[in-house]
């Protein structure tokens, strides 16, 4: 069994970032290992989860700009990362966390299936389109306009 991989054969294709324990999973994003394909929406949020429960809020929020845009960078043209939606999201999975009951990601993605299927929504409670698809939003965080983060 690979030391990298939670429960998998090394031999097996990876198929979806849970096929890697919390760590290695960190890990190889952080290096620029993970494929790309593996970084999906849960996967973002798997490693919001991930930052805020090791560094705290704020702290994972420098923490997950960086290392997404120099993914970004590394994988793609490095225009894909947007810090308003980066840090939301941040917040959002923070307060969710507050509510929270789960000890690992998955319980806690079950027990907020919202934030896989209609994270869109949630980001729309706060913001309105056109600062969500300015570029000044793109390039750094810009407050909510509708309904400010608690």
């Amino acid at each position: 069994m690979s030391c990298s991989r939670s429960n998998y054969q090394q031999n097996e294709p990876l198929l979806s970032h849970f096929q890697f324990s919390d760590t290695m999973f960190e890990t190889s994003f952080e290096k620029g290992s993970l494929p790309p394909s593996l970084f999906t929406h849960e996967a973002h949020l798997r490693l919001t989860w991930i930052y805020i429960k090791k560094y705290g809020e704020k702290k994972a929020a420098k923490k997950i700009s960086r290392e997404i845009e120099q993914f970004d960078t590394l994988h793609g043209s490095g225009d894909k990362f947007h810090k308003t939606i980066t840090i939301a999201a941040v917040k959002v999975v923070d307060h969710f966390i507050g509510k929270s009951k789960s000890t690992d990601f998955k319980s806690f993605i079950h027990e907020f299936p919202r934030l896989k299927t209609a994270f869109k929504e949630l980001l729309h409670c706060h913001y309105g389109t056109e600062i969500l698809i300015s570029q000044k939003a793109k390039m750094r965080f810009v407050e909510p306009d509708l309904l400010p983060f608690p």
